[in-house]
């Protein structure tokens, strides 16, 4: 093919465009990449993977004339967005590049192939395990021919040429990795490069850069591949980490990450290092490394319900909440419920509610420190990531959350799901509980039951608003000093509630906000008030189900399940410890009682 208008230097607005054109073909086609991921575990997230690191770097690049300089700030984005094992790998290539591409205004042919042979050597370093037939594979072989052409006079013929050896080599990724063959596939993480650089060449060819920002996700239906249902996934979290202003060498760490998992990658630079390790302990891998540096993110996706998601799916509608639901794991693994973490920053560490703090463990940290702990919601980033994986599985998507009068998570989830339900062009619906706790776990058993039922999504959204007008929650707050400390009570009202030994009762209202619904002068005399609120309650019908949860009281819980049992004659359907996140505010001691009607 002849072209027109040759090329022979790039500054930083080329790189940009070029950029984000092969950005949007990974972003359209990212269900085909997941339904290829077999490699390293077959979760299907390289797809959902690559994607959100490419939206990440192009939401914080500010690009610039200058090639040095943009080619600087890419990689940057690129480290900080940088999400699953192909997205680091993805981000260590374009850091290579940028670390040896000299300070130029632009790049001639000869300038740019060198810094992307010299490249390299930085993806291959990162990994603990380098493995051939992957990504690896394909972007050495994709720089090598870039390289061996240098002397090229016009970069559009050079990289529209450039397709064929990419493609011949995720082709062979086939003959490199024996469970590509297997399967029938090529690699998840090759094909979404060739994917990039196919973007890349469209707008070469086209010149369109007005359509670059039109992107549809459209969910492309590829043949049914070989099940691994009987797959054994050794280490269950997909763990990452930002470690900003690291003190301790590549090798320090990666030897760290070696006695927690497998597949390791450790990349940047000390300035800012991106780590990521398949672990089954989470918890105590922050702990080991929350004194190399600063860990200004962490992430723990749960691989076994990833791969649950894309194999052994019970139904066709996902269900997702976050973790102030406080349900127990088996009731989440029995109804395939998708839990994004509450942030819990305790201390100087950050941890992930019900992931890498426990509640047994919170509550016992808890009691010694005299600072309140505090929780950040779940971002909107976060939710997309999810969103994007979910809907490369399922046909639809609910989501029930903690009231918004509570916690922005609820509104973060709903902008989330509109961006990626308009990607995807599947529908995502997010319910504000207007509750927390057991009145929203509650809400969420009785939409897991009604999606096993086989209703119709509207009917089942329906209903889920009928169940929240069903439920309530008392809870029973043994002192008012983590509220205090916390900020939700001014020191002055807990003084007064200290000093004539107030107990009091909270709930929400209508529209989801915390209230202080009643007072007693003991705890004792405070469950015998719920209880007289609940027999109050359920007079508008019989009580279905109630969950009983509490923070390390477990006097308390043997009392109020004794009533409860008597006045409905069953067991509650769970008795949990609050999670964490809860926890922060109802302080020890406190008991919650959540029912619904029939």
């Amino acid at each position: 093919m002849k072209v027109i208008n040759k090329l022979a230097l790039i500054d930083g607005r080329n790189l940009y465009y070029a950029f984000k054109a092969g950005a949007g073909k990974i972003i359209d086609h990212q269900t085909e990449i997941n339904k290829l991921n077999v490699f390293p575990v077959s979760d299907h997230d390289t797809g959902t993977n690559l994607a959100s690191t490419i939206r990440s770097i192009l939401e914080n690049w500010l690009p610039d004339r200058s090639y040095k300089i943009s080619v600087n700030a890419m990689a940057e984005a690129a480290m900080y967005g940088a999400r699953g094992n192909s997205g680091i790998i993805f981000a260590q290539f374009l850091y290579g590049v940028s670390a040896e591409t000299t300070n130029t205004g632009k790049i001639s042919i000869a300038e740019f192939a060198q810094s992307l042979k010299s490249s390299i050597k930085y993806m291959y370093e990162a990994m603990s395990n380098p493995v051939e037939g992957t990504m690896l594979s394909v972007i050495r072989d994709w720089a090598d021919y870039i390289y061996e052409n240098r002397h090229a006079t016009d970069f559009k013929q050079l990289l529209i040429e450039s397709l064929e050896t990419a493609k011949k080599s995720l082709e062979n990724t086939k003959n490199q990795l024996q469970v590509l063959a297997t399967n029938n596939v090529v690699d998840a993480g090759g094909k979404g490069f060739v994917l990039f650089v196919e973007g890349i060449i469209e707008l070469l060819k086209t010149n369109n850069v007005r359509s670059l920002s039109n992107y549809s996700a459209s969910a492309i239906q590829l043949d049914e591949l070989h099940e691994h249902d009987d797959e054994v996934i050794t280490h269950r979290y997909c763990t990452e980490a930002l470690i900003k202003n690291c003190h301790a060498d590549k090798t320090h760490i990666a030897n760290i990450l070696n006695q927690f998992g497998n597949s390791i990658v450790v990349a940047g630079s000390d300035k800012l290092r991106r780590i990521h390790v398949h672990t089954n302990t989470p918890a105590e891998l922050f702990q080991k490394l929350k004194n190399v540096g600063t860990l200004s993110f962490q992430k723990a996706e749960d691989m076994v319900r990833q791969h649950d998601a894309a194999y052994n799916r019970k139904w066709n509608i996902a269900l997702l909440t976050d973790s102030t639901c406080d349900l127990t794991d088996e009731l989440i693994d029995k109804y395939q419920i998708q839990m994004l973490p509450i942030g819990i920053q305790f201390g100087e560490s950050m941890y992930l509610d019900n992931i890498t703090l426990k509640s047994e463990t919170f509550f016992e940290m808890f009691g010694k420190e005299t600072k309140n702990p505090s929780t950040t919601q779940i971002n909107q980033k976060a939710f997309e990531n999810v969103y994007s994986h979910l809907a490369s599985h399922y046909d639809a998507i609910i989501a029930v959350h903690i009231s918004d009068q509570l916690s922005g998570t609820c509104g973060n989830s709903a902008k989330a799901a509109q961006k990626i339900s308009a990607e995807f062009n599947k529908p995502i619906t997010v319910i504000n509980s207007k509750s927390l706790s057991g009145m929203l776990g509650l809400v969420l058993v009785d939409i897991a039951k009604n999606i096993e039922f086989g209703l119709p999504y509207e009917k089942i959204i329906e209903l889920a608003q009928q169940r929240i007008q069903k439920s309530r929650i008392y809870v029973s707050v043994k002192t008012l000093k983590y509220m205090v400390r916390g900020g939700r009570v001014s020191p002055l009202k807990g003084f007064i509630a200290k000093l004539l030994n107030l107990k009091p009762i909270i709930s929400v209202d209508e529209n989801g906000k915390a209230i202080n619904y009643d007072k007693t002068f003991s705890q004792r005399a405070n469950l015998k008030k719920i209880m007289s609120h609940v027999k109050e309650f359920s007079k508008n019908g019989e009580i279905e189900e109630y969950i009983i949860t509490h923070a390390a009281n477990p006097k308390g819980v043997a009392f109020i399940k004794t009533k409860l049992v008597e006045l409905t004659g069953k067991e509650p359907l769970l008795v949990t410890n609050i999670s964490p996140a809860i926890g922060i505010n109802a302080g020890l001691g406190a008991v919650s009682v959540s029912v619904t009607l029939k």
